[in-house]
């Protein structure tokens, strides 16, 4: 099933989801790339940070979402491309494409099912001595996943949500053992950021950006009110504001910094 994305819904909470962004790149430390692709960029806002890092490159944005990437062309100074990261992984048996000295992934890989098999196809779009960074949410245990799960197995809601896309990812043991085998030198790290957040329904208002977009875009107009309304109530009760009307939520991220080995030498 098929959703759309909405720019201005992801950015409301901009300041928050980019610091993960500002700690992959902290681990990448690449001197002079001449070529620089973000790989899922949403509508620009980090990207543009690579230009800032490494002015000297030629900066890419990738995303499947074409509302995304409208939204992302205001910005200057990036290349931006719509297309599925599972093609542009796909083989180059002619060498056609030049290669990526790095190449950065940020909350993405979550909604490809099965991407830890494209690992392998990601990293040979990456040139020798070049640099893989990525980034997944890895808090699909948490109420602001769970509840919308358990909801929208009830009727009358689960025909119309069963098809809808759920984004899932691994363990960074997982993700460093494949880089490993690989060849690459890796590292990979968790951490759990706490988001104080304010306002009215506040974890809805993140989640219906990002997680739960696709199972409220599944539902018909005549669902979706009262589904919405019961999903806010659990949030709630999961996520209780203190006295001063702050919710804090946590949130595990799941980083993988890894450097593609160098050309043998004979």
């Amino acid at each position: 099933m098929t959703h759309t994305w909405d720019p201005d819904r992801y950015l409301a909470y901009a300041d928050e989801r980019g610091r993960p962004f500002v700690d992959l790149l902290a681990r990448v430390h690449a001197e002079k790339p001449h070529t620089v692709v973000d790989l899922g960029c949403g509508p620009g806002n980090l990207t543009a940070l690579l230009v800032d890092r490494w002015p000297g490159a030629d900066v890419t944005g990738i995303d499947s979402s074409p509302d995304m990437i409208a939204a992302a062309s205001a910005i200057e100074g990036v290349s931006w491309e719509v297309a599925d990261l599972r093609t542009w992984a796909e083989p180059d048996p002619l060498a056609l494409r030049a290669p990526v000295d790095v190449l950065v992934s940020n909350a993405t890989l979550q909604w490809v099912p099965e991407h830890l098999d494209l690992l392998p196809g990601l990293l040979d779009r990456v040139a020798p001595g070049g640099w893989f960074a990525f980034q997944v949410p890895g808090n699909f245990d948490e109420p602001s996943h769970t509840a919308r799960t358990e909801l929208a197995a009830r009727e009358p809601y689960a025909a119309h949500v069963r098809d809808a896309r759920v984004p899932t990812s691994h363990g960074p043991a997982d993700y460093a053992r494949v880089l490993l085998d690989l060849g690459c030198e890796v590292d990979a790290w968790e951490t759990t950021y706490l988001h104080v957040l304010t306002g009215e329904d506040p974890v809805f208002r993140w989640v219906s950006g990002t997680g739960a977009r696709p199972t409220l875009q599944a539902l018909p107009d005549d669902l979706r009110p009262d589904f919405e309304e019961e999903f806010k109530a659990l949030l709630r009760e999961a996520y209780p504001a203190d006295s001063a009307g702050r919710v804090i939520l946590p949130f595990r991220r799941i980083f993988v910094v890894a450097q593609k080995p160098d050309l043998v030498r004979v």
